[in-house]
């Protein structure tokens, strides 16, 4: 199956390459098909603490990596996206999701690699559709995969035969300290958990290694994996170096715990009649479960201990990025870094309008602060930027002071919408949730629908403030949601009119939720009326 006229050692780094390759392949396909499903998740990740857990079991199961998932939290930890808090259950989760692609991979499947990739390849060459594309490239990996790991499987049978390697191996029984950290520094240079713990079991099943050795590979893989993570918070903010060592110590602590029933581990799995590779894929589940169990109700304590040891530092407190008053001497320059913070700001605004529905959804206190701290950070940043460009435009000609004024017209428009939101529409969540209404299920969904509309609006308008080609698409989208705005109006009054008495008690409320989105698309089109006049 295998040539063997190359060397050994060839034949292994080459079921090395072919193992990763095949595991990346299948990854990024499972992204490719799954990519919707994994911001959904995403958006969820604080409302469960369950949640989070299945979210980072889902996840890792998806990109074949628990490294890659966690490097994944610490961008959008260091972008301000999460915070550790939400992300404390995904990294347990992390750890459970990686044991399901070893107990896949502890399967003697090496034979039916190549058909497997074949039969995947002609698919791939027949299908027009990408969904069907991407499922035969994910198969497709797997058989790399499964190929990869024959062929370590392989030259590990020469390498437990070799006598140099082994009074080495031997050397390794004699010293367990070795193998912890040959496998921890193994890993954190393949950067894979599921290669150096499939390595072990190659070892394991020669009897290069013995099972009590392979778990010390397991351990030192789930110790190594958190290098990822380590290394992508280099040069992060504190979140994500928040992330990337609660990573860390979860792991290593789970390591310390459970190191002295090591033996304890393998007497238990030695009752299964099960092969080696079988009974090392175990050990490594039920070792990652039972932490997970452990650290479950500790999870916030955990989160206060890393936020206590890695703080936020002074020169990360929020404030601008791209303007500085005694920066930017040239007005063309002074401009285009402006309108970057301006933009900026239009994210924040945007995310506090999609984020505006959870205050009706649930009272969680946390939704309500961060609208708040959002509005803090518009209402900062729209007074620097502002200060800036005034600063700029004293300085400046004619045509570059026009330019500037329809800049701070546009900041301010930006800045009344996130008040919008802070002061009318928080006011309505806080008096239906301190009445107990709910509203009506035709009446939600039509809130819904406005919701919906008006993040379409707000977006086109922040899109066409920087390309005014979209103006006119804008216009025509604010005019669209007035029509639609009528049309549940006209629907609400309908419900009233029929006694309907969840429309009775929150008529107030609703009408006032349907002006206050119109008002706020509007505040975020008002430039394009502007641009489309000047052009």
């Amino acid at each position: 199956m295998i040539d063997t006229h190359n060397s050994y050692f060839i034949i292994l780094i080459s079921g090395v390459a072919l193992f990763l390759y095949g595991m990346g392949l299948a990854s990024s396909s499972l992204e490719k098909l799954m990519a919707g499903k994994i911001t959904i998740l995403l958006n969820r990740l604080s409302q469960s603490k369950f949640l989070a857990i299945l979210t980072g079991v889902v996840l890792t199961t998806l990109m074949q990596s628990s490294g890659a998932v966690t490097s994944m939290l610490v961008g959008l930890g260091s972008a301000r996206v999460i915070n550790l808090r939400q992300v404390m259950g995904v990294i347990i989760g992390t750890a459970v999701g990686t044991t399901l692609t070893v107990q896949f991979i502890s399967l003697d499947l090496g034979n039916y690699a190549l058909p497997i990739f074949a039969i995947s390849f002609a698919f791939y060459f027949k299908s027009k559709k990408t969904v069907f594309k991407n499922l035969s490239v994910i198969f497709m990996g797997f058989g790399l995969l499964f190929f990869g790991l024959k062929m370590i499987s392989v030259s590990s049978h020469h390498f437990a035969e070799n006598p140099m390697l082994t009074d080495i191996f031997q050397n390794l029984r004699d010293n367990p300290g070795y193998s912890l950290l040959i496998s921890i520094v193994f890993c954190a240079f393949v950067q894979s958990s599921a290669v150096t713990i499939g390595l072990a079991m190659s070892l394991a099943m020669v009897k290069a290694i013995t099972f009590y050795d392979a778990m010390l590979w397991v351990y030192g893989a789930n110790i190594g994996t958190t290098s990822v993570a380590l290394i992508a918070a280099a040069g992060g903010n504190y979140i994500g170096r928040q992330v990337a060592w609660a990573h860390f110590f979860y792991k290593t602590i789970s390591v310390v715990i459970f190191y002295p029933f090591t033996q304890v581990f393998i007497d238990f799995l030695a009752n299964f009649d099960t092969t080696i590779s079988r009974s090392i894929a175990n050990a490594h589940l039920i070792f990652n479960v039972l932490s997970a169990v452990i650290f479950f109700p500790f999870i916030n304590k955990g989160a206060e201990l890393i936020e206590r040891m890695f703080p936020k530092a002074a020169s990360e407190e929020f404030g601008t990025e791209f303007v500085n008053m005694n920066n930017y001497q040239s007005s063309a320059l002074a401009i285009s870094y402006a309108n970057r913070e301006i933009m900026r700001t239009a994210d924040i605004v945007l995310g506090m309008i999609k984020d505006s529905l959870k205050l009706f959804e649930s009272n969680d206190p946390n939704d309500f602060d961060s609208i708040k701290d959002r509005d803090n950070k518009v209402d900062f940043l729209y007074r620097e930027t502002k200060m800036f460009l005034l600063d700029h435009a004293n300085k400046s000609n004619t045509v570059v002071h026009q330019n500037v004024m329809a800049m701070i017209m546009f900041l301010s428009d930006l800045e009344r919408a996130a008040d919008a939101i802070d002061i009318n529409i928080l006011a309505l969540a806080i008096k239906k949730n301190a009445l107990k209404l709910e509203f009506s299920e035709e009446g939600w969904i039509e809130i819904r629908q406005m919701h919906e509309q008006v993040t379409k609006v707000a977006a086109m308008g922040i899109n066409a403030y920087q390309n005014q080609d979209l103006c006119e698409s804008a216009i025509q989208l604010k005019r669209d949601l007035a029509k639609v705005e009528i049309t549940l109006r006209e629907n609400h009054i309908s419900r009233l009119n029929r006694g309907l008495n969840s429309s009775i008690n929150t008529s107030s409320i609703h009408l006032d939720l349907l002006s206050e989105y119109r008002r706020i698309a509007s505040l975020l089109v008002n430039h394009a009326y502007n641009q489309r006049k000047n052009a």
